[in-house]
């Protein structure tokens, strides 16, 4: 954190050079928050996916597969910028902040999978 003491950053200096990891404490309660509403069978994941558009969903099975905005667009037929208005739905619903975590909660919450477990198939 920005406000970290020289203490603290040497600690957590020593940790990684140790081969551990750190984590701001500030940091691990909000990183563990947003974790648990991300375990699977957590009741408000369904609900979450439960209110995105059939374009959404492939949106977002589009987005997990690693497609490009463009590509997305000429997949489905549509412009950029639909496909831009999609992709800004789906943080909202999803409470993403950017596409990485859109794409997290797609693989977390099952909706889509490497091909490997169940859940909706990439």
């Amino acid at each position: 954190m920005k406000d970290a003491s020289a203490d603290e950053l040497i600690r957590a200096s020593r940790v990684v050079a140790g081969g551990g990891a750190w984590i701001d404490p500030e940091v691990a309660g909000r990183l563990i928050a947003g974790q648990r509403r991300l375990l699977p069978g957590d009741p408000s994941e369904a609900k979450v996916i439960a209110t995105l558009t059939e374009r959404e969903r492939e949106v977002l099975v589009l987005m997990a597969k690693g497609c490009l905005n463009s590509e997305i667009a000429a997949l489905l037929g549509v412009g950029e910028a639909t496909v831009k208005t999609h992709v800004s739905n789906l943080f909202g619903k999803l409470g993403a902040r950017d596409r990485a975590a859109a794409i997290v909660f797609a693989y977390e919450s099952g909706f889509v999978s490497t091909g490997l477990v169940g859940g909706a198939s990439t």
